[in-house]
């Protein structure tokens, strides 16, 4: 990652947030307002795409967090390159480009959203109970209202416990991979071959088709709450602000940081100071990603640490 000033950070992570808000909700929208999409995995795809392509865009100004459970996991983890004093500029520019986006996919879907609540048996009426399945391309609902529907027993099959632990283990995951992929002792990660943007967007899209059946997977506070401030101001009201629910709006945004942070400890406990060696005992190991930043990419060739086995 390039020594850019604050502000161009800010503008690439807006772009970047812009870019990943535009074609995974969009994707979403195609799906349920549409049918154009068939199946789960290719909303997914079409995810883990959208997020790689947004770090190879701005992950070299920025380090493309694109996600404020990144932002705040990297804060905790990797302060030598991304200092906490950072944290609410990249908060506020992740939700400037979500919310710009959100509002252009409104205007792009809008018509076509009117027509599915319309056409809908019986038909939806924006901002009432059962509303949330027009609202689902925008905002995040548990259990998932197109596969589950919205009836008290189909909201009983995922009660706020099990919702909060799926949102805690995915975005987990996500930041337990993304570590192992921009860790520069790793030697088995993509780095040298600028790869690791396409695989951190496979492992969203793999956790995505498994944990959207319960909450839509949002692994990303951001994601849900641009949208969601968009979809209250669209008419869906309280079923957007605060969720048919009451506890959508901090579910979303709580969750996804706790799940970062525990995925980001268990990397760094369990499986980086093996991938550092025998370097450990001699002090901190320098690892070139690292301190590039994260997950961007050097602009100089990278040098791989050299451990016993290799010499």
């Amino acid at each position: 990652m390039t020594k850019a000033p604050l502000r161009s950070q800010m503008l690439a992570e807006a772009l970047g947030s812009f870019v990943l808000v535009f074609f995974g909700t969009g994707s979403v929208a195609v799906a349920v307002l549409t049918g154009a999409h068939v199946g789960l995995w290719q909303v997914a795809a079409v995810w883990g795409f959208g997020i790689a392509l947004a770090i190879y865009a701005v992950g070299a100004v920025s380090g493309a967090h694109l996600n404020p459970a990144v932002t705040i996991a990297m804060a905790v983890f990797r302060p030598s390159s991304f200092p906490a004093r950072k944290i609410p500029p990249y908060l506020l520019s992740q939700m400037i480009g979500g919310i710009l986006a959100s509002l252009l996919l409104l205007g792009i879907f809008g018509p076509t959203c009117a027509h599915f609540e319309a056409k809908h048996d019986p038909p939806i009426v924006r901002g009432a109970a059962g509303s949330q399945l027009s609202a689902m391309w925008l905002c995040e609902y548990f259990p998932n209202p197109a596969i589950y529907g919205t009836d008290p027993q189909a909201q009983a099959q995922v009660p706020p416990t099990v919702a909060f632990t799926a949102e805690v283990v995915g975005t987990a995951f996500l930041l337990f991979f993304i570590m192992a992929l921009t860790d520069g002792c790793n030697n088995l990660a993509p780095a040298e071959s600028r790869m690791h943007p396409f695989f951190i967007g496979f492992a969203v899209a793999i956790i995505i088709a498994i944990i959207a059946p319960l909450t839509q997977a949002a692994l990303n506070p951001m994601r849900d709450l641009a949208p969601r401030i968009v979809a209250y101001f669209a008419g869906w009201g309280p079923i957007a602000i605060p969720g048919p629910r009451g506890m959508e709006w901090w579910l979303y945004l709580v969750a996804p940081v706790a799940g970062g942070l525990l995925g980001a400890l268990v990397y760094q406990k369990c499986v980086f100071p093996f991938q550092a060696g025998e370097r450990v005992a001699a002090g901190p190991p320098r690892c070139p990603l690292f301190e590039a930043g994260f997950p961007g990419s050097s602009p100089v060739p990278i040098e791989r640490p050299r451990y016993s086995q290799d010499r």
